[in-house]
C-alpha cells in the first residue's frame, strides 16, 4: 500500500500542502513580506540543541538527506521535543498567513502556504519512519501523547476564520486575477478542501468537527496500536509441521524461533510468513492454528481487541459526515475521487464479483475432487484453500511453486526493477548504502539519476519484516517534489516490504506474489520520482487513481526480457527454463477468483460499512461482519483478506475509508494501460512508455485525472481488459 508525504498525513489534509508560487515581479516582493513576517514569528521560538537537528534543514548532499542516525527508538525523548516544536512552528506559520494585512493574493496566500511546516515536514519525516518500521514501546507512547495535538493542529488550519477567508478571496477572483491553469487548479483543490473540513461551517457545528477530529486521532492510533501487538507475536510450531516447506523457509522460521527466544520454529504473525505455511506445509491441524491466529487479530476478547474501537470509529464518522452536509462517511470520501460516488464504486464491484464468485466455485471444486482422490476425507476449509490450490497448480500445470521460486532470488529482482526503471524511463539506481544515514542496518539506499546523469532522486529500501514493523508493503515519500520559481526540490522516495530473510547468509528467496509486490511498490516510487509539478500540493492523486501506476508496473515482472536476465537459479545462475516459464505463463490467471473474492469482499464490505448513515449505537462490528458477507454470497472457504479488526487500511487513520475500491478502481485503468503498451507491439515501446510518463506520471493532480488518462488513451478505461486479465469472461 502507498504511504504519502508524512506532513500531509500529520494535518489530514493535503490543503496544508497545497501551495503556490508568484508569476511576476510584484507577486514575489508579496512573497517575500509574508515570509519575512513568518520569521521574525518563529524567531520567538528556542531550542535546546539536543533536537535542534531533527527540525533543522538537512545536511548533505542534494538538498540533504533524512538524519535517522540522530533518532534512537528506544530513547525518543528528542524525537517528541522535535515534533512539538513542529507543530509550534507550523502553528506559527498559518497565524502569519492569516494575519498579514495585505491584500489577499495568490503569491501571499498560497505561496507561503506552500513554504509552510518545513520543519514539522522534517520531522514528522523521522517519526512517521519510526512508527512504521521501528515502533517501539517508546515510540508507540509518543503516538498516543502526540496524535490529538496533530489534529488539534489540523483543526487550528481548516477552522482558521482570518486564513479561509484570504483562501476564499483567492478562490473568488481565480479566473480574473492573471492565474495560470495550475494555479487556477491548486486553488479550486485548497479551497474545496477547506469546505469538506468544516471551514465553511458556523460555530457550533464546527467545534463538534474539531472534537470529533481529536477523538478520532487516538481512537485510529490506538486501533493500529494494537493490531501491531497481535502482528508482533510469533506462532510456534512443530518440525514437522514445517518439513514440507522449502529448506530456505526452514531456515528462516528457525532462526525467528531463536531471535525470539523461542524453540524449535516460530511463524511471525504476518501475511509474508503465514501465506507460505498455509501453502507449503503437510499438517492440517498446525495450518488451521496459524490461520486462526492470523485472521483474529484484534480479535481476541483481550486488551488488544479493537471491536470497540471500530464502533466508535464508524459513529463517529457518520456524525461528522452529516455535519459537513454529506449522506454519509463515504459520500464525504468519496466527494474528491474518480469515481465520485459510492455507487459508482459498487456497480463496478458488483460486476466484478459475480464472475469471481462463479470462477470460485470452480477452483473449489477442483481442490474438493483432488483431495477426495487422495482420501483426504475432509472438506476445504479456509485453512486449506492455498494449500489444495498449489496442488491442483502442480497437477494441472506441473508446476511447483518451490521450482520457480529458486529462480526468484530478491537481490536480482531488485536488480530488474531498476532494469525496468531505465529502459521505460531512463532512470539509473546507483547503491550508496553506508554513505548516509538508515533507521537500520537492513535498509540500502540508491542514488536515482535520469540518462543524462542529472540527479532525480533517493531511493530508501527496507525489504524485511521485524518487530515493531507494521505488516504490508508500502511507499513512502520522505521529501516531495516542487519547482516554485524555478528552485527545484527533487524527491525521496522509500520502498518497504516485509519478506522473509533469509538465514544467516543464505540467499533471499521470494515468491511470484510477493515479487509482484516488489514491483508494485516500486511502481509507486517511480510514480514520486517522475512527479514533476510546480506545487507539491497537486503531487498527490485521488485514492482511486494513486494505486494505478504501481499496479500496471507489475505486468513488467513476466516480460521476457525480465525472465531472461533476472530470473536466474540462485546457485547456478542458470537461467529459467523456457518449460517453466511456458508453465508460468499458462498459470497466470490461475486462482484469480480466490485473489479477487479475497480482495473485493474487502472493499465491498468496508463501502457498505461506511455508507450507513446511522450505525446503531450498539454497533457490532462482528456482527456486521457476518451479516453482511452473508448476504452477499461469500464462499464458505474464503475469509476476507483484511478482517476488520485488524483492517488497518480503514481503521488506523480515514486514508481508505470507504476507498479500498480503489485498488479495483486503479486496476482497471492498469489493465487497459498495458493494452496500450500491447497494441504497440511491445512492452518496451519507447512512444508509450513516454506518453505514459509524461501524461500520467508526471503530472500529479495538475491536470485532473480522467482527463489525464484520456490523454493518454483517447478515450476512457475499459473494464474489459481487466476482466480479460484475470480470466473472467468480459459479456454482460
Amino acid at each position: 500500500m502507498i504511504h504519502r508525504l508524512f506532513r500531509t498525513q500529520l494535518v489530514a489534509g493535503a490543503s496544508l500542502i497545497a501551495l503556490a508560487s508568484c508569476a511576476t515581479t510584484n507577486a514575489t516582493t508579496e512573497t517575500a513580506t509574508s515570509q519575512s513576517s513568518a520569521s521574525e514569528t518563529k524567531a520567538e521560538f528556542n531550542m535546546t540543541e539536543a533536537h535542534d537537528v531533527l527540525i533543522a534543514e538537512w545536511s548533505g548532499p542534494e538538498g540533504g538527506l533524512p538524519p535517522f542516525d540522530r533518532v534512537d527508538p528506544s530513547s525518543p525523548a528528542d524525537l517528541e521535543k522535535a515534533l512539538e516544536e513542529g507543530i509550534a512552528r507550523q502553528m506559527a506559520d498559518i497565524d502569519a498567513i492569516a494575519a498579514d494585512p495585505a491584500a489577499p493574493t495568490f503569491a501571499n496566500v498560497f505561496v507561503p502556504l506552500e513554504k509552510s511546516g518545513a520543519e514539522l515536514g522534517r520531522v514528522g519525516t523521522l517519526y512517521g519512519v519510526m512508527v512504521s518500521n521501528m515502533k517501539t514501546p517508546e515510540i508507540q507512547g509518543i503516538s498516543e501523547r502526540i496524535s490529538p495535538k496533530f489534529a488539534a493542529l489540523s483543526n487550528a488550519y481548516n477552522f482558521n476564520d482570518a486564513l479561509f477567508a484570504r483562501v476564499k478571496a483567492v478562490y473568488d477572483a481565480r479566473m480574473s486575477s492573471g492565474l495560470d491553469a495550475e494555479q487556477i487548479r491548486l486553488v479550486e483543490k485548497t479551497y474545496d478542501n477547506f469546505v469538506q473540513s468544516g471551514a465553511a461551517l458556523a460555530d457550533e457545528p464546527q467545534a463538534r468537527v474539531g472534537e470529533i477530529n481529536k477523538q478520532l486521532a487516538t481512537l485510529n492510533n490506538d486501533f493500529s496500536n494494537r493490531v501491531v501487538a497481535d502482528e508482533s507475536k510469533f506462532i510456534s510450531v512443530s518440525a514437522e509441521a514445517v518439513s514440507s516447506l522449502p529448506a530456505s523457509l526452514q531456515a528462516s522460521f528457525a532462526a525467528a524461533a531463536t531471535e525470539n527466544g523461542m524453540t524449535g520454529y516460530a511463524v511471525a504473525n504476518t501475511r509474508s510468513s503465514v501465506d507460505p505455511f498455509l501453502t507449503f506445509s503437510d499438517d492440517r491441524d498446525a495450518r488451521e492454528t496459524v490461520w486462526r491466529a492470523f485472521v483474529n487479530r484484534g480479535d481476541n476478547g483481550d486488551e488488544n481487541d479493537t471491536n470497540a474501537l471500530i464502533g466508535e470509529i464508524v459513529k463517529l464518522r457518520a456524525e461528522r459526515a452529516k455535519l459537513l452536509g454529506f449522506e454519509s462517511h463515504a459520500h464525504y470520501r468519496m466527494a474528491d475521487t474518480m469515481a465520485k460516488t459510492p455507487d459508482r464504486a459498487m456497480d463496478l464491484m458488483m460486476r466484478v464479483w459475480k464472475p469471481a464468485v462463479a470462477r470460485v466455485k470452480e477452483e473449489v471444486a477442483d481442490m474438493q475432487a483432488l483431495a477426495d482422490k487422495e482420501g483426504a476425507g475432509i472438506t476445504i476449509e479456509p485453512w486449506d484453500y492455498r494449500y489444495y490450490a498449489e496442488k491442483v497448480r502442480k497437477d494441472r500445470y506441473a508446476l511447483d511453486q518451490n521450482e520457480f521460486k529458486n529462480y526468484l532470488e530478491l537481490n536480482n529482482l531488485i536488480d530488474a526493477s531498476y532494469y525496468m526503471a531505465d529502459r521505460l524511463y531512463g532512470f539509473q539506481f546507483k547503491e550508496v548504502t553506508g554513505t548516509v544515514p538508515t533507521f537500520h542496518p537492513d535498509v540500502r539506499v540508491y542514488h536515482v539519476t535520469n540518462k543524462d546523469g542529472s540527479h532525480a532522486g533517493y531511493l530508501y529500501r527496507d525489504d524485511f519484516a521485524r518487530l515493531g514493523k507494521r505488516s504490508g508493503a508500502w511507499q513512502s515519500t520522505y521529501r516531495a517534489q516542487e519547482n516554485i520559481g524555478g528552485d527545484k526540490v527533487h524527491p525521496i522516495v522509500s520502498n518497504n516490504n516485509n519478506f522473509t530473510k533469509g538465514a544467516g547468509d543464505a540467499p533471499t528467496l521470494i515468491s511470484l506474489d510477493d515479487a509482484e509486490t516488489l514491483f508494485h511498490e516500486f511502481g509507486h516510487a517511480l510514480h514520486a520520482l517522475s512527479n514533476n509539478v510546480t506545487y507539491s500540493g497537486l503531487g498527490g492523486t485521488p485514492r482511486d487513481f494513486v494505486e494505478f501506476p504501481s499496479q500496471v508496473h507489475e505486468n513488467w515482472l513476466l516480460t521476457p526480457e525480465i525472465l531472461d536476465k533476472y530470473a536466474l537459479h540462485y546457485k547456478t545462475g542458470e537461467r529459467m527454463p523456457q518449460e517453466l516459464i511456458d508453465k508460468l505463463n499458462a498459470a497466470r490467471t490461475f486462482n484469480q477468483g480466490f485473489a479477487t473474492v479475497e480482495y473485493l469482499s474487502d472493499a465491498i464490505i468496508d463501502m457498505q460499512l461506511h455508507m450507513n448513515p446511522n450505525p446503531p449505537a450498539d454497533f457490532d462490528s462482528d456482527r456486521f461482519e457476518r451479516e453482511a458477507l452473508a448476504a452477499l454470497g461469500m464462499p464458505d472457504e474464503i475469509v476476507l483478506r483484511h478482517r476488520l479488526p485488524h483492517f488497518n487500511h480503514l481503521f488506523s487513520s480515514d486514508a481508505y475509508s470507504a476507498g479500498y475500491y480503489s485498488y479495483l478502481w486503479s486496476d482497471v485503468m492498469a489493465s487497459d494501460a498495458w493494452a496500450a503498451f500491447e497494441e504497440a507491439g511491445s512492452p518496451w515501446d519507447p512512444a508509450t512508455a513516454k506518453k505514459f510518463q509524461d501524461i500520467i506520471l508526471a503530472t500529479g493532480d495538475a491536470i485532473p485525472r480522467d482527463e489525464a488518462y484520456r490523454q493518454f488513451r483517447g478515450r476512457d478505461p475499459e473494464v474489459e481488459a481487466l476482466l480479460k486479465n484475470r480470466g473472467f469472461p468480459t459479456g454482460e
